[in-house]
């Protein structure tokens, strides 16, 4: 998700403290430092890791089951979903592993859950995932709104470093004819890129980087009852395709890894 090679460690809880000093220690020499919690979300908009899509399992007979057997309190159930696109159909949330970039992983070398599904759409179009890149102008007049529009008029509050208020956001992004070619579903402020940045899935046709879209910022209607949406108003927003991952470090650490894989 960083889009650079790192490590994850797990062990007994009591020796946490230790192995962080540990490891605080062996990095000053390469510059280590801590950053905080609230960096840790952006390291997605960098690297063009789209955390969390709504999870595809409500429609299906065949995981009833699964749906039963989940507790009321599973991430399932007490997702909420946000953004500018609203369909009374929950399976238009749905994605696959190519809107999302994992096309590329699916072997049909083995059984697995959902493979006749897949092997049904490997030939269809699909989204391809993009970083949408904020005009500088269009993200200082949605967060300048906040103290030039008077309460109730102003545009959907834009939380820093990230602006996600919902668990599963999903913002209409439109074409020219203003049709809907896909979805943004993470965004942010990159201190590095100096950028508003959101990795969306969108419309092939679209995808080709400096393709100029506009993402649908904040709700309808003034607003849904979620607790973390206060009474605005929507504005659309220009952007600029970009590739992703959109950081110039991830993007070449990508291209590392798929070249050792060949190789292997």
């Amino acid at each position: 998700m960083s889009g650079v090679a790192g490590a994850e460690f797990f062990g007994d809880f009591a020796d946490g403290p230790a192995v962080k000093a540990a490891i605080l220690e062996a990095g000053k020499e390469f510059g280590l430092r801590q950053v905080g919690s609230r960096a840790y979300a952006t390291n997605g908009l960098e690297s063009g890791w789209i955390p969390n899509p709504l999870p595809a399992i409500y429609t299906s007979p065949e995981l009833r089951g699964y749906r039963e057997w989940l507790p009321a309190t599973a991430y399932e159930a007490v997702g909420s979903l946000g953004g500018s696109f609203v369909s009374p159909n929950i399976e238009d949330y749905y994605l696959t592993p190519w809107d999302l970039g994992y096309g590329r992983l699916i072997k049909f070398d083995h059984d697995f859950v959902g493979r006749a599904a897949l092997e049904r759409m490997k030939d269809q179009p699909h989204r391809k995932k993009v970083t949408l890149v904020w005009d500088p102008e269009e993200a200082a007049r949605v967060v300048g709104s906040l103290f030039t529009q008077p309460k109730g008029q102003r545009y959907k509050y834009f939380d820093l470093p990230l602006a996600q208020y919902a668990t599963w956001m999903y913002d209409a992004v439109l074409n020219d004819a203003g049709e809907v070619v896909g979805f943004s579903m993470w965004t942010g402020f990159s201190s590095n890129e100096e950028r508003v940045l959101s990795l969306a899935t969108i419309k092939e046709e679209y995808a080709k980087e400096g393709t100029r879209l506009r993402i649908v910022w904040g709700e309808p209607n003034g607003g849904s009852r979620k607790p973390s949406v206060e009474r605005h108003v929507q504005t659309e927003v220009w952007v600029t395709v970009g590739p992703a991952p959109y950081a110039e470090p991830a993007r070449r650490y990508r291209e590392q890894v798929l070249r050792a894989r060949r190789s292997s």
